[in-house]
Formats: C-alpha cells, sequence, structure tokens
C-alpha cells in the first residue's frame, strides 16, 4: 500500500504515529497499537505503520475525524503546581472524585489535547514551575534542552545549615556517584526552625535536588522550583494556575544546548 502523500505538519510527510502523538491523542505505542486494531483509517483506507501522512489527508480514528494541526499549534503550558497537587491525572481515581478537579491536567483546555506529557516533574511533595503538553515530540525536545539549562530552587529545611553540610551540598555528589553542578547556594531568610536557601544547579532533575540536599542529612521541608533556564515562575500566576508559553518563550528554551530537532 502506497503511504498517503503531502506535506506534513511540521513541512514534510510524517509518520501516522507520530502526528497522532503530536496531537496529544496518544504515545506513539498506544497509537501503534491501534493501527494495528485496524482503527484508524487514512483517506478511507486502513492506516499501516510507516504511512506518512500530511496536513490534507483526511484521518478518521474509530469513525471519528482527526483534525490535524500544526505541531507548533499544540500549547505548552506554564504551570504553577502546588506541593502535592497531582499533575497528570491518576491512573485510578477514589470513588466520587470530580476527574475535573483530580489534576492540573485535566483542567487545562481540551483544545490543547487529552493526554499531556510533563516535562521534567518534580515529586509530587514538592511545587514550582512544571511544563506540560500534549505535543509529544516538543517534549522530548524540551526534556533534552533542560538537561542543560540552570535550575533555580527555593528550599525551605529545617535549621540552619552547617558549613559543612553547605560544602557538601556544593560538591553536587549523588547517590549513584555521579555529581551535579552547582552554580548557587546562599541564604535568602527565614528564622528559627525554618530557614530559606536559594539554590542554582545545571540540568539536575528535582528528585536529584532531593537527593542531594537529603544527603547532607538536611530535612528538606519544601522545594520549590522557581526558574528553567530563561523562564521563571510569574509572581502574578497563581498556585494552580497556568498559562500558555509564547512562540518566544518556547524559542528560547528549545535553542538551549542539547536541545536538538
Amino acid at each position: 500500500m502506497r503511504p498517503a502523500r503531502g506535506a506534513g505538519p511540521a513541512g514534510a510527510p510524517e509518520r501516522v504515529q507520530k502526528v497522532l502523538a503530536q496531537l496529544g491523542l496518544a504515545s506513539r505505542r498506544e497509537a501503534e497499537a491501534w493501527i494495528r486494531a485496524g482503527r484508524l483509517k487514512v483517506n478511507g483506507t486502513l492506516a499501516v505503520l510507516g504511512m506518512r501522512v500530511g496536513p490534507n489527508d483526511q484521518l478518521r480514528l474509530d469513525g471519528r475525524a482527526v483534525r490535524q494541526q500544526s505541531a507548533r499549534a499544540v500549547p505548552v503550558f506554564l504551570c504553577h503546581r502546588s506541593p502535592g497537587e497531582p499533575l497528570l491525572p491518576a491512573r485510578t481515581a477514589p470513588a466520587g472524585a470530580d476527574p475535573a478537579l483530580s489534576s492540573i491536567a485535566a483542567r487545562l483546555p481540551r483544545r490543547a489535547g487529552r493526554r499531556f506529557v510533563a516535562i521534567s516533574p518534580l515529586p509530587r511533595v514538592d511545587g514550582g514551575l512544571e511544563l506540560l503538553t500534549a505535543d509529544g515530540a516538543i517534549a522530548t525536545r524540551l526534556q533534552r534542552a533542560i538537561r542543560g539549562l540552570e535550575v533555580e530552587y527555593s528550599l525551605r529545611v529545617r535549621g540552619e545549615l552547617s558549613t559543612g553540610q553547605q560544602a557538601a551540598i556544593k560538591l553536587g555528589r549523588l547517590d549513584r556517584g555521579s555529581a551535579m553542578d552547582v552554580i548557587l547556594l546562599e541564604p535568602s531568610g527565614g528564622e528559627g526552625s525554618n530557614r530559606w536557601y536559594r539554590l542554582i544547579v545545571r540540568g539536575a532533575s528535582g528528585n536529584e535536588v532531593r537527593q542531594l540536599i537529603e544527603r547532607a542529612a538536611v530535612t528538606v521541608v519544601r522545594v520549590l522550583r522557581t526558574r528553567l533556564g530563561p523562564l521563571s515562575l510569574p509572581r502574578t500566576l497563581a498556585r494552580s494556575h497556568w498559562r500558555e508559553l509564547s512562540p518566544a518563550e518556547l524559542d528560547a528554551l528549545l535553542g538551549s544546548p542539547g536541545s536538538g530537532p
């Protein structure tokens, strides 16, 4: 069977499973399963794995039309997550729970997609700046880009850090023997039993930051991510709220070392 012709969403024909992932309808593996099950048609013909499609091709999933759009038109959301607040929907929800209130992703506009991907998410116990998108390709590029970025955190710890604890944190050593690049660690306020510190590292995940602090025998009360490279958490963005990244903001993130095409 000849693949469908036409210019793809990014200017060239794309594999149909990739297009479905970019539209936020499924992961590539899920899309491949749909194709194998005969659930997807392209221009009235059953799709096959590897088939390439463009914006002029007509896609139908279980008989319903799939509206194509530019991959760039799928938004990336900057979210202000409260510590403990679910970012993505739980696989199973408690009986009687309102799915609209189950997570930040569940409350995003339906036009933005159905299946969201979190980019370098923080542990659920922490909070601050998070990124969500339904575009799998953009999510992959952002994930790679973030590994090369400076990331800033606001840490709330129990008690004042000793000279030895600060030195251990600045070494950046992790449990697996590797080390992260710690650029800055400085006090930023607090008194009594709770103290705040500003931490800037390069490319570390939220889990790694927690691991680093706890390895120094520090009791971590709260970790808040406040900046990802050029992107800062706006003071005007309330907790549990979000906004779309502008094209310039997305370009700044994707233009970072390691983002790649």
